[in-house]
């Protein structure tokens, strides 16, 4: 069995969409994940991925089987996944279906975690692995806490979940949940997401926020593609993909057929997290003494709320944005 690093290559990066506007519009940037976990179980291999359970308020990693299971990891979650005991299972139904493979997809910790487990046990030559692009994971029990907050506010049990929602397109999504066939808003939480306040200590020195990896695959967004590739970007979603090793390379070959891509290189595919892990907030302390101190429905009110000044900050860089397509 060769070794992850007898089967690593030049990175390689692409750009690319589902040809399926459909699928397109409900997957969170491009698709690829739909079309890498198809190659899977289209032949009844496995997909390990992770899926929001509604019961527990958890973001649980799940054994799937069936396109069906799959469709319901499709989506950005902001939270933190639980791996249970998922390491073992995926390893047991190898071992009871030996004609068979296995996808496993997780953020940068978790896809090195199963990569480096599949390597001991002896499956490496049976397993794909593939990380996501990781701005950090913040507590578990903050989205708990605010999950919770928002059934009594609203007299209800949370039924569906979108942290991406495209009906303002991929650039502009939208964060909602839907209690008692109600939309409910999620912005105040995104807020305090992307605050930098509440990511895990650990986030802060992610030793996989670099775009040379072990993995066989890294996707994520591509972001500033419409000013790299202008005549690539598509207002419904791009992904990145990022292919370290043969077997992803290989995997590429099998998937591509359903996208359409195109290849770029490692300057233009820039982002924050793809050279260093996203920064600690300045307010951190303060945010975790108020959320101690005064609870979750005090912190979404001082924290998840966006100043006038950055509001409009970001309507004028949309009507730019507008502007500039109406140029082309």
């Amino acid at each position: 069995m060769l070794l992850d690093s007898e089967m690593l290559i030049e990175t390689r990066v692409f750009a690319g969409k589902l040809k399926d506007k459909a699928l397109l519009y409900r997957s969170s940037s491009g698709g690829a994940f739909i079309a890498i976990s198809n190659v899977f179980l289209n032949q009844g291999n496995a997909v390990v991925c992770a899926i929001y359970n509604y019961d527990t308020y958890q973001t649980e990693f799940n054994l799937v089987l069936s396109n069906k299971h799959r469709d319901c990891a499709r989506g950005s979650k902001y939270m933190q996944s639980k791996p249970g005991k998922v390491f073992k299972e995926a390893v047991t139904w190898l071992k009871n279906n030996p004609e068979k493979k296995l996808l496993f997809l997780g953020m940068g910790c978790q896809a090195e975690g199963f990569r480096k487990y599949a390597e001991v046990v002896g499956i490496r030559n049976r397993v794909w692995v593939v990380d996501i692009i990781c701005h950090g994971s913040p507590s578990p029990k903050l989205w708990k806490d605010y999950a919770k907050m928002l059934e009594i506010k609203n007299g209800g049990k949370l039924s569906e979940l979108s942290f991406k929602d495209k009906r303002k397109g991929w650039k502009s999504p939208t964060a909602k949940a839907v209690i008692n066939e109600k939309e409910v808003s999620l912005k105040d939480y995104v807020t305090v997401f992307y605050s930098r306040c509440a990511l895990r200590p650990s986030c802060h020195e992610c030793p996989f926020a670099a775009i040379e990896r072990k993995t066989d695959i890294t996707i994520g967004d591509f972001w500033h593609i419409e000013d790299k590739l202008p005549d690539f970007y598509d207002e419904m979603g791009i992904s990145l993909l990022l292919i370290h090793t043969k077997k992803g390379l290989e995997l590429f070959d099998t998937f591509k057929e359903d996208m359409e891509c195109c290849e770029s290189n490692t300057t233009d595919c820039w982002q924050e997290n793809l050279e260093q892990p996203t920064p600690v907030s300045e307010k951190r302390a303060e945010f975790w003494n108020d959320y101690q101190q005064k609870g979750i429905d005090y912190i979404m009110k001082k924290y998840g709320t966006v100043s006038l000044k950055t509001r409009l900050k970001y309507k004028f860089l949309e009507i730019m944005c507008v502007w500039k397509e109406g140029k082309k």
